[in-house]
């Protein structure tokens, strides 16, 4: 079966898929997009991504494209069409076509709108949770807007190519006072020497992850010791227990940091219980 997008009030086949060559997202970078867990047919946290979505738009002074209601439609069909059970759906939204210009274009430019969907391996997802993975430290190179999510992704992509290039799967930024504020694409958290779960507060340096906003709400539910503070790089490589949070990794495991083993080497009990609980806290949205 071939994929289907969406783009622009047309469902096509995902190889035609295009939008202008003056598209502002495609020229400037001047769009936001947000990305969504799909599990066993539902979209998992919809009202939260379309909230931060709309944060991000209006952060950026770029009108919906339509409704949310239509927005939600569209995204249900675009996961029925590619017949997703388990696996992602992509939005995003630009500032629209227009005559390449630094300055905003006029008011009757028409944000632009693409959605797409693919399936993905949950048993695959568990056989990389069950091992961990590794991640490298990597200097902050980004805009100080990261609380935006916007599609200017060019210094993560920076960085999780060098992760790559070194054997790991993801990378931490490091701020310049040694501390470490999130990944590429995923917010970082370690439990401590004393048993305490930490992550970077979301008031600036870092997104303001939807998967970690249901881990503080298990954390809260499970009681768990848990303090919202920047960590160092030293504190992590000490730490009981790493892992990292995202839509497209849910919980999953870090059990090495640069050249340092973390803990025994093994994934930690705590992510590996939330990673077991995360769906108790979710929210779904029927396809």
């Amino acid at each position: 079966m071939s994929r289907i997008a969406y783009v622009n009030g047309q469902y096509v086949p995902h190889k035609d898929a295009a939008v202008h060559v003056e598209d502002r997202g495609y020229q400037f970078a001047d769009g936001v997009y947000e990305v969504c867990e799909v599990w066993q047919g539902n979209v998992v946290d919809m009202p939260r991504h379309f909230d931060r979505l709309g944060r991000s738009l209006r952060e950026l002074r770029i009108d919906w494209p339509m409704s949310r209601a239509a927005v939600e439609f569209v995204i249900r069909e675009v996961v029925r069409r590619n017949r997703v059970r388990n696996g992602m759906v992509y939005i995003q939204v630009t500032r629209g076509v227009a005559r390449r210009d630094h300055f905003f274009p006029t008011d009757d430019v028409a944000p632009s709108i693409v959605v797409t969907a693919r399936s993905t391996s949950p048993a695959a997802a568990e056989e990389a949770a069950s091992k961990g993975i590794s991640v490298i430290t990597y200097p902050e190179n980004r805009w100080p807007r990261v609380d935006i999510k916007t599609v200017a992704l060019l210094p993560n992509v920076l960085a999780k190519q060098e992760a790559r290039e070194r054997g790991s799967k993801e990378a931490w930024y490091v701020d310049v006072n040694g501390m470490v504020t999130e990944g590429g694409s995923t917010n970082a958290w370690i439990v401590s020497k004393d048993g305490v779960l930490l992550t970077r507060p979301a008031e600036g340096g870092i997104l303001r992850g939807i998967t970690r906003a249901v881990v503080l709400d298990l954390i809260a539910r499970e009681g768990l010791a848990f303090e919202e503070r920047a960590f160092s790089v030293d504190e992590a490589k000490q730490a009981r227990e790493a892992f990292v949070t995202a839509a497209s990794t849910l919980v999953m495991p870090v059990v090495r940091i640069d050249d340092t083993v973390v803990g025994n080497g093994h994934p930690g009990s705590t992510a590996t219980r939330l990673r077991e609980l995360f769906h108790t806290a979710t929210d779904f949205m029927a396809v």
